[in-house]
């Protein structure tokens, strides 16, 4: 009983100890720790955007004398002004950071769940199958990213999950084949072997010797390809197809051009566009981190 508490004490310390080395590692780098503040800043506040937000961001606003608020510039009632209809645009801006946050998160995770796993099999299993998944790769690598998106929401119809389901069907691409090459070179070890004379099964192999040793790489396509979904999420709903019944900061953005007021209210157009460039700037600085831990030679230059 005592050997059983003194393994889960050193397990427990051990635990401990990676994280403070890995908050240390954090800590080193500036640009890092600012991508770091600058996701989490954003994060925040899409947690609690509605006890943010002082209005809905989908009301028009009236003045004393029953006037519409139109293209009112910032004051101490409106931070960011009001748009054409008079509605608030820093609560558009609040509300909105939960789409941003939702399709970039949540496209991240799916196309690098997909992409790790397709480049796990892919390489493991070589041959035929390999030859196969890469044919595969290959055409989809031939296929236009945005016209590919712009069609598919155009036939399933403007939403966020169908944006969703456009970034991932096409952008698992990458993951894969970077995957696939790591996979190649990790087959090969002694440890696999080792495993293979054993008696391990091949999925045994895959997922508990081979995966954690690529899963790094993962995690830097997961913060790389946040970036990437956020922008895109932004370009379709400026086109017009994001959800009609949800602010975001492509909806903003295309909302002030249809407008025409671009050019005579700054406040409408520059918040909006200050957000995404932060919140994608700050999946780039993670993305770069976390490459230093996935490929420490990185850390010696």
């Amino acid at each position: 009983m005592e050997l059983i508490k003194f393994i889960i004490k050193k397990r427990e310390l051990f635990r401990i100890e990676i994280i403070k080395n890995t908050i240390r590692f954090l800590k080193q780098d500036k640009l890092r720790m600012i991508g770091i503040s600058i996701f989490l800043f954003f994060l925040v506040i899409a947690i609690f955007a509605a006890y943010i937000a002082p209005y809905n961001p989908m009301e028009m606003n009236f003045d004393g004398d029953g006037n519409l608020k139109r293209l009112q510039p910032p004051s101490k009632d409106h931070l960011l002004g009001t748009t054409y209809m008079g509605r608030d645009v820093f609560s558009q801006m609040i509300i909105g950071s939960r789409i941003a946050l939702l399709v970039g998160i949540l496209s991240a995770f799916c196309v690098v769940f997909i992409g790790t796993n397709i480049g796990l099999i892919s390489g493991y299993y070589g041959g035929k199958i390999d030859n196969i998944i890469m044919r595969i790769v290959d055409i989809i690598y031939g296929i236009p990213f945005l016209p590919f998106a712009l069609i598919l929401v155009a036939i399933l119809g403007p939403g966020v999950k169908n944006i969703i389901i456009a970034i991932v069907l096409i952008t698992w691409r990458n993951t894969a084949r970077v995957i696939r090459s790591q996979v190649l070179t990790l087959k090969t070890r002694t440890f696999i072997e080792a495993a293979k004379v054993s008696g391990a099964g091949d999925l045994r192999i895959i997922y508990k010797y081979i995966a954690p040793n690529v899963m790094p790489l993962s995690m830097v396509y997961i913060s790389l390809t946040m970036g990437s979904a956020i922008m895109t999420e932004v370009s379709l709903s400026f086109l017009g197809y994001g959800d009609p019944l949800l602010p975001s900061w492509g909806k903003i953005l295309y909302s002030c051009y249809s407008s025409q007021a671009m050019f005579k209210a700054w406040w409408w157009m520059v918040p909006p566009g200050i957000a995404i460039i932060l919140l994608v700037l700050s999946g780039f600085l993670m993305g770069r981190g976390l490459e230093e831990i996935a490929n420490p030679k990185l850390r010696i230059r």
